[in-house]
């Protein structure tokens, strides 16, 4: 991982698209920075689109489409993404992802057998506002149970035939073959008209913990915040950047110095 100071205004001509995770890459302790926010109106006014890929719920997902400075949110690890078109929210779902109805049923089974499984272990609080998957707290709240404690949880979901990722704070686990990256290019292709042939010059993502490793594996324009540090470990594609500060404050940061280099192409 390079300092994201170390970024060449040459990489960056092309770029339309500036992609991130929610928790711990834009917000500390749970809340939005104030630092991030801005970033996201500053990269709107300055016409690069700005897009969460999230493992937050499909309720939250819900508001940011309609209340932030975005085009729109990939959410519940890549299950759907909600857009605006002239105010209407119109929602694109993932072709992998199952029928609500049918999976209902089996994400609740996994649930119960991983918190049976794992004492200690709790469902997300979201989990209410949830479609698609089955969210495990094991950092969210208190006691934070650790990422080895985590890999285990993941294990568990995968042996049970789920797809599993951990993030800085749950455990998601659903059943269908996609994940935040297959609809992340879905949504670019599909609603925002941009060819895959473009990705590495137009896309830029910005995350901070193993889930969001496919997303740094795909984009060679990817950096971590600081924190991604803590993750090293457990990753085996890192970003090709990292910022100085951690958190919200790092994609501040890095928004800085992308729409500094802009301004000089």
């Amino acid at each position: 991982m390079l300092p994201i100071r170390s970024l060449a205004p040459d990489c960056l001509r092309g770029l339309k698209a500036v992609l991130f995770d929610i928790d711990d890459t834009i917000t500390k302790d749970g809340l939005l920075l104030e630092e991030a926010y801005a970033a996201l109106w500053a990269l709107r006014r300055a016409g690069i689109t700005a897009i969460p890929v999230t493992g937050r719920p499909a309720g939250w997902c819900d508001l940011i489409a309609r209340q932030w400075p975005v085009a729109g949110v990939v959410g519940e690890n890549g299950a759907f993404a909600y857009y605006l078109v002239e105010g209407r929210l119109k929602t694109l779902h993932h072709p992998a992802a199952p029928d609500p109805g049918t999976t209902r049923a089996r994400l609740a089974a996994l649930g119960q057998a991983a918190l049976a499984a794992f004492p200690g272990l709790r469902l997300a609080k979201d989990q209410p506002f949830r479609v698609f998957d089955v969210a495990l707290d094991f950092a969210e709240e208190p006691p934070d149970l650790g990422l080895e404690f985590a890999g285990r949880v993941k294990e568990f979901c995968e042996a049970q035939g789920a797809r599993a990722k951990v993030s800085s704070i749950h455990v998601n686990a659903w059943f269908g073959d996609y994940d935040k990256l297959s609809m992340a290019e879905f949504f670019l292709s599909t609603v925002l008209e941009i060819s895959p042939t473009d990705y590495e010059k137009a896309v830029f993502y910005f995350g901070d913990s193993p889930n969001d490793e496919p997303m740094f594996g795909r984009f060679p324009l990817s950096c971590g915040v600081a924190n991604v540090q803590r993750y090293r470990a457990f990753m085996n594609h890192l970003p090709s950047f990292v910022t100085e500060r951690p958190f919200g404050y790092g994609f501040a940061e890095g928004c800085s110095i992308i729409l500094k280099l802009l301004e000089s192409c």
